[in-house]
């Protein structure tokens, strides 16, 4: 039996389980712990503030160099002017009030320190200290409105939450000053009317509509601006706006009747969402319920090609950024993202004198950011990154310091610093786009697994007229099905793909394969877009416990091999054969090695190869310790038996000799300043390579080399593919492949005009015969 006190212990024990399980979440990207398709507590719905009498009536608004539409610089409103708060004793339930008054769930994060810029005006609060629980920052103790010792320098800032409080309505506490405030509400959509675009996804015409107190209101077109329409069509992924025929709404306005919201609409133009547009004054309507001008706002925006259904194909198979671009304007593309998980999302790069570069953060703003994703197709922006956040490039940086206006048809168009003086490539600008809602998401699903981010993959697919459930056959299911399974339930990366689900017991019902021979270039944004057999089923092996399944994650590595070293160190050795006997078994050597005299020599061109780990996760082998392979031969572990493809091309694209590196120990040669290494080979140690690391393979070790005793002289390509076989997932594989010319004369060997896979224009690129950047080669 239970001692009394145990009871109350074992409860503070689950308690605590409970929040750790919460947490780990929260650090997977869901600052509110629970992943899509989990359930939420339920939360609360939003009541109106009672204040008392003598409270002061304020209203607030995040403003300055933003990164993100919910976040800034806190300004209060107060007496007729705009002022902002001092960071002295502020704290992160200061910023939970703050974020609550303005309608969002909940606070993420504050800043001191004039992080979005130094403000104007008063200094409103100073010495603001709140309990997290006050219906307004007003409640809060402090020196008392407008009595302050600070500067702007000590501007405070926060972060809120994406989420909004259910049922948010907007009170208007300024009656005399209402256009000088930003637009608070719950949430906004397009509603398609017309059956014609109901049908469609996604959605690209139809009325905007705010939610305001819980519920859907109408906007009246009275004022209604094309700045506005654009604002709109960017939130929902489109990158333009559109006429469309009035006649047709203006006859479904007369027979639906509207409800209209309370006040009309003022936006620029170039505001990455609606909260950062100002509230028009307030809106007569009148007793029919019609709006001066007569009818709701509608409108109709242009989607991206990328996301242009056509008659005979439906949606692009495959989302390629620089296809879509060049075909839009028939020439190479100036910018581009890489190493991003989802469509819309990655680090900015910029095409210069023929060379691919990054941009460096300094002043990158969601105004800039949203010029980048409208260039490539997107709406606006979600929010500009900093910091190497999606990964670091390998080229130069060409821009510093971008400013833009928000029209600019380019980033390219926009004010720049030519002078990128003390960036790096830690400092590299990325962004995280707005792309319409395709539905894609709903139409998969992880079963099974310990955790939202891993299962059985079932796809749900129209069988006699039904939709059924189903699994995947796993016959040939590897790394580039799982990286866009994860893709398209937005869990980022693939880790891993596994053949057998046994341990992943998913429902019973959705046991039958529904889908077979599955084969992905890895860029699709649907599974459904990747080839596969329709409804002429072959599985073999069935579903069930052998179907397919994958594990995700929100970060994956990214190894580049450094150019410059390999020709640096490029050198011609004749060896005998008798000092080759290792790499002979190894199968390093050309095939006529095995007809060639113990005394005789073989002629071999050596290289050093440096490899980068650039991306956001440390690069580890996919084959667990207790596999790796003995060689006993080099007295050492492989822990892929493949790592490295070194190949010898003719200028027509012919192989004529080749060489392969399994990884005879994966492990941190060396690091950037202030990285510490985590791998090492001694003493059986484990294999890898750390972000911010690289591996350094001497030009003086056994198979580091490419046999080239039967080449004759003359002129060729020379290629270095890492992780050929995409046994580890990679937030890029474009830059997996390196290329040089290479000149031999018989005596002497020449590396030159080295560069890494889609650094270079296409023009240049096609001149070098081999791979493309992105091939895939085995498969």
């Amino acid at each position: 039996m239970l001692a009394p006190w145990s009871l109350p212990y074992c409860f503070t024990i689950l308690l605590g389980l409970l929040k750790l399980c919460r947490a780990q979440y929260e650090q997977l990207g869901y600052p509110q712990g629970y992943p899509q398709g989990y359930p939420e507590p339920e939360q609360e719905q939003y009541t109106a503030p009672e204040l008392p009498p003598d409270t002061p009536r304020i209203q607030l608004r995040l403003a300055g160099d933003k990164r993100k539409h919910n976040e800034g610089r806190v300004e209060v409103f107060y007496d007729g002017e705009w002022g902002t708060v001092c960071d002295d004793d502020f704290s992160i339930h200061s910023a939970q009030v703050v974020c609550r008054e303005l309608g969002y769930l909940e606070a993420v994060s504050w800043s001191p320190s004039s992080k979005y810029g130094k403000g104007e005006g008063r200094i409103w609060f100073d010495n603001v200290q709140c309990t997290g629980k006050e219906k307004t920052l007003a409640l809060c103790m402090s020196n008392g409105i407008g009595v302050s010792d600070c500067k702007h320098t000590e501007d405070v800032g926060v972060v809120c939450s994406d989420k909004r409080i259910p049922g948010f309505k907007f009170i208007n506490t300024m009656a005399n000053n209402v256009e000088s405030l930003n637009i608070q509400v719950e949430d906004v959509r397009i509603r398609a009317i017309l059956s014609s675009y109901r049908k469609r996804t996604p959605v690209t015409e139809g009325y905007v509509e705010v939610k305001d107190g819980g519920k859907w209101k109408q906007i009246c077109d009275a004022e209604w601006t094309k700045h506005n329409s654009r604002v709109i069509c960017g939130m929902f992924g489109f990158p333009g706006e559109r006429k469309y025929n009035a006649r047709v709404y203006k006859m479904f306005a007369r027979r639906r009747k509207p409800s209209y919201w309370d006040y009309s609409v003022n936006c620029t133009g170039n505001e990455a969402h609606l909260s950062s547009c100002k509230l028009g004054h307030a809106v007569a309507a009148k007793a029919n319920s019609t709006c001066e001008g007569g009818t709701p706002v509608v409108v109709s925006c242009v989607p991206g090609r990328a996301f242009s259904p056509t008659p005979m194909t439906g949606f692009r198979k495959a989302f390629r950024q620089e296809v879509v671009i060049s075909l839009l304007f028939l020439q190479q593309p100036l910018v581009r993202l890489r190493g991003g998980a989802i469509v819309g999302e990655g680090r900015v790069e910029v095409l210069k004198n023929g060379e691919w570069g990054t941009i460096c953060d300094d002043n990158w703003s969601l105004l800039s950011a949203t010029v980048v994703c409208r260039e490539l197709g997107f709406g606006s922006a979600k929010e500009a990154l900093s910091g190497g956040r999606l990964g670091q490039g390998m080229g130069p940086v060409h821009m510093n310091e971008v400013k833009c206006s928000g029209f600019e048809k380019s980033v390219t168009e926009c004010f720049f610093n030519k002078e990128s003086l003390g960036c790096s490539h830690e400092e590299d600008a990325a962004v995280t786009c707005n792309v319409p809602a395709m539905g894609f998401q709903e139409r998969l699903r992880l079963s099974g697994g310990r955790n939202p981010y891993e299962g059985r993959v079932e796809a749900l697919v129209e069988r006699n007229g039904s939709l059924v459930w189903g699994t995947v056959c796993s016959d040939g299911w590897g790394t580039m099905e799982a990286m866009v399974v994860c893709r398209q339930l937005g869990l980022g990366f693939a880790s891993n793909a596994f053949q057998e689900t046994w341990y992943w017991p998913g429902e019973v019902s959705a046991d039958p394969v529904v889908m077979s021979g599955v084969r992905c270039s890895g860029t699709e944004m649907s599974l459904s877009h990747c080839l596969h057999h329709g409804a002429h089923l072959t599985c073999p092996k069935g579903g069930g416990r052998n179907a397919a399944g994958v594990s995700c994650s929100e970060t994956a590595p990214d190894l580049v091999l450094n150019p410059q070293v390999v020709e640096q160190t490029t050198y011609m050795e004749d060896r005998p054969m008798f000092m080759l006997q290792c790499a002979y078994e190894e199968n390093c050597l050309s095939t006529t090695s095995s007809k060639t005299p113990a005394n005789s020599y073989r002629r071999l061109l050596r290289f050093s190869s440096q490899i980068h780990n650039n991306g956001q996760s440390d690069f580890r082998p996919k084959a667990g310790r207790h596999s790796w392979v003995w060689h006993d031969c080099h007295r050492h572990y492989h822990s892929m038996e493949v790592f490295t493809h070194y190949d010898l091309l003719s200028l027509n694209g012919t192989k004529v000799a080749e060489g392969h590196k399994a990884s005879f120990c994966l492990e941190d040669t060396d690091c950037e300043e202030g990285i510490e290494k985590r791998y090492e080979c001694a003493n059986f140690g484990e294999q890898g390579i750390t972000v911010g690391c690289w591996d350094t393979y001497r030009h003086d070790i056994d198979c580091q080399w490419i046999d080239i005793t039967d080449i004759k002289p003359g002129d060729y390509i020379f290629q270095v593919f890492i992780n050929p076989n995409y046994e580890v997932p990679e937030s890029d594989y474009s830059n997996n492949l390196m290329k040089c010319r290479c000149r031999y004369d018989g005596h002497r060997i020449w590396m030159y005009s080295c560069h890494n896979g889609g650094s270079l224009s296409t023009e240049t690129e096609e001149s070098f015969p081999g791979l493309l950047n992105n091939q895939v080669t085995h498969r």
